[in-house]
């Protein structure tokens, strides 16, 4: 499949120029969106924007919309919305989740408190509700607002999940679909939803949406257990310190030994840890074969998101949103 021969960097580099001119108006959109008075505010919004980041959710929304012929604006506002959206997430996730690091930089919440960090992601929060309205479409309207509350119960189900070794796959996909892939799935579906596509066609970019943002989950999960994290900026096992149940684990505790069974118990649950036990985990992993086979259900659901996209005639943005299910799951080769 020629998808499979591309860099994985070209093809989000091909994406980017499809939308160069829309990115750039969502990139000023951003920063004159996160402009307060309250001198704080875009100081602390402005080092999460500029500690890089793929700009992926917004990309999807232009993308999206370029792919359904629309050829007006509308899109900018709502792709800034996503990733505002998307960005008040991750500070109230790393206040959550205590990180210290962001992309290889310290986290906003390292620097300035998690006060300052949940208040901020509020406001970013309240300006993508501002944007949604401002584009005056309900249907738009509720699709964002929807995919809001999605997500928040997606970090409450993650949250009642963690340390609790008795949580399934079923669970753990619910989960993923609410934190991560909702957002994926939303941001393709509002760019249909402007080109007044059929519901055929808004439908396949939803479904497409929500299969890239599972893959690109499972591959996050997958990487957490990877030597490539430092690549990325970030520590290896962070989940497992953390006792987060991921499908590398569940699949490993499901296929373990009474004797493993208690180990993950012990480090999860209880969260005893020594340093010796995330080289042990990994191990497990390995040799129940957990690690591999989450690598595997990426690429399944990667060709889900391409199937999606069949009832699009072939185009360049056809071409670039099939390339970038690559870019996404081939992170973990």
């Amino acid at each position: 499949m020629e998808e499979n021969q591309k860099p994985k960097a070209a093809a989000l580099d091909a994406l980017v120029a499809l939308v160069e001119a829309d990115m750039q108006g969502v990139n000023r959109t951003i920063v004159e969106r996160m402009q307060s008075p309250v001198a704080l505010i875009p100081q602390l919004a402005g080092h999460i924007v500029a500690a890089g980041g793929k700009r992926l959710r917004p990309l999807m929304t232009l993308a999206a919309a370029r792919l359904c012929g629309y050829d007006g604006q509308r899109h900018v506002k709502l792709a800034t919305c996503v990733e505002f959206i998307h960005t008040a997430t991750l500070l109230h996730d790393d206040v959550v989740d205590e990180s210290e690091l962001r992309r290889g930089r310290q986290s906003a919440n390292a620097v300035w408190g998690n006060q300052a960090s949940v208040l901020v992601g509020d406001f970013l929060f309240s300006r993508a509700f501002e944007l949604m309205v401002e584009d005056g479409n309900l249907k738009v309207l509720a699709i964002l607002s929807r995919a809001s509350s999605v997500i928040a119960e997606g970090e409450v189900a993650q949250l009642i999940t963690t340390n609790d070794t008795d949580t399934d796959e079923a669970a753990y996909l619910e989960v993923i679909k609410g934190k991560t892939a909702e957002l994926f799935a939303a941001a393709c579906q509002v760019g249909a939803v402007v080109a007044e596509r059929p519901e055929a066609e808004e439908q396949a970019m939803r479904d497409y949406g929500m299969a890239l943002g599972i893959a690109f989950q499972l591959v996050d999960d997958y990487l957490d257990y990877s030597a490539r994290q430092a690549e990325l900026g970030k520590t290896v096992g962070d989940d497992f310190r953390e006792g987060k149940l991921t499908l590398p684990v569940i699949l490993a505790f499901q296929r373990g030994s009474e004797e493993e069974k208690t180990f993950w118990r012990r480090c999860l649950e209880d969260l005893d840890q020594t340093p010796d036990d995330l080289p042990q985990a990994m191990a497990l992993m390995q040799k129940h074969g957990s690690l591999e086979e989450t690598r595997v259900r990426a690429r399944q659901y990667g060709e889900q998101a391409r199937a999606a996209l069949e009832v699009f005639p072939p185009s360049a943005m056809r071409t670039a949103l099939s390339d970038i299910i690559d870019f996404c799951v081939e992170r973990a080769y």
